[in-house]
């Protein structure tokens, strides 16, 4: 298996089916995790030095900081209902209680803080929902915590792509801190597929292929992106939805387009 795969395991005492810390990933900012929750469970975390964005992937729950209280948040019961997450931004230092009001799963992504903000509700209209490509580069992005958006160092997105088509494309990466021209950001991606017995193509592969991989990624794995170009492709068949965690020295996205495909933008401005 691909070093770059962190496929789900059966849940821990807290409900934990997925974890990527900088220390197993190897990269020093983005942190992720995956709850899947009864109805009536309860799950308490200190952020430390992180802050936290909650997404609530499916299903419903309660949501305490130290200081706000979220009551019966979340409506899809599937990410494919296909409308925006309910989310809680939870700055460092804090802490966060999450009441299962439903079954539940729920993504957890971190990276450094600085306690700039406070605790605040993401409500699914307060999410930008942008249609990107065209053709068989179609897709649908739903921007929980864009750039534009209040946070120290967390870039979190979902992206919906329908069967046989691909996305991240035409290949772009964002692993130089050379601004203005390239952010230096790591990366995860969470796919989850439907139906669950599919699976989507992902490469990951830097300009001189000392890293080059391609992977079938199944439902609920976690590619890892550390450097370089990273498409995704949907088998016929089987749409996808993938959840986007990034973080970096800079809050910011400037990415570089592989040069051998650049041809492909046309009259698309942004690569997602």
């Amino acid at each position: 298996m691909s070093r770059l795969i962190v496929k789900p395991k059966e849940r821990d005492k807290e409900g934990k089916i997925l974890e990527v810390t900088p220390e197993n990933a190897g990269w020093k900012y983005v942190g992720f995790e995956v709850y899947s929750l009864k109805q009536g469970e309860t799950l308490s975390k200190q952020t430390g030095d992180k802050e936290a964005c909650i997404v609530l992937l499916s299903g419903r729950a309660d949501v305490k900081t130290d200081k706000k209280a979220f009551e019966n948040i979340g409506k899809r019961m599937s990410v494919f209902e296909g409308t925006p997450a309910y989310s809680v931004y939870v700055p460092n230092d804090d802490q966060y209680e999450i009441n299962a009001q439903t079954d539940l799963e729920v993504a957890v992504c971190l990276a450094p803080g600085k306690g700039s903000y406070e605790a605040r509700l993401i409500t699914p209209e307060d999410v930008g929902v942008e249609a990107r490509g065209y053709g068989h580069m179609s897709r649908t992005v739903h921007n929980i915590l864009p750039e534009s958006e209040s946070a120290d160092s967390l870039l979190v997105v979902e992206v919906y792509t329908p069967d046989g088509n691909t996305s991240s494309y035409p290949p772009h990466k964002h692993d130089q801190d050379n601004l203005p021209h390239e952010s230096y950001l790591e990366e995860t991606y969470y796919h989850e597929i439907n139906p669950q017995q599919g699976f989507v193509f992902q490469r990951v592969y830097n300009d001189d292929r000392s890293l080059d991989e391609t992977m079938a990624v199944e439902h609920r794995n976690v590619v890892l992106v550390p450097e370089g170009y990273h498409p995704v492709s949907s088998v016929p068949g089987y749409s996808s939805y993938y959840l986007n965690v990034m973080a970096g020295p800079v809050r910011t996205w400037k990415f570089y387009n592989d040069p051998d495909h650049e041809w492909l933008f046309k009259n698309v401005m942004q690569t997602k």
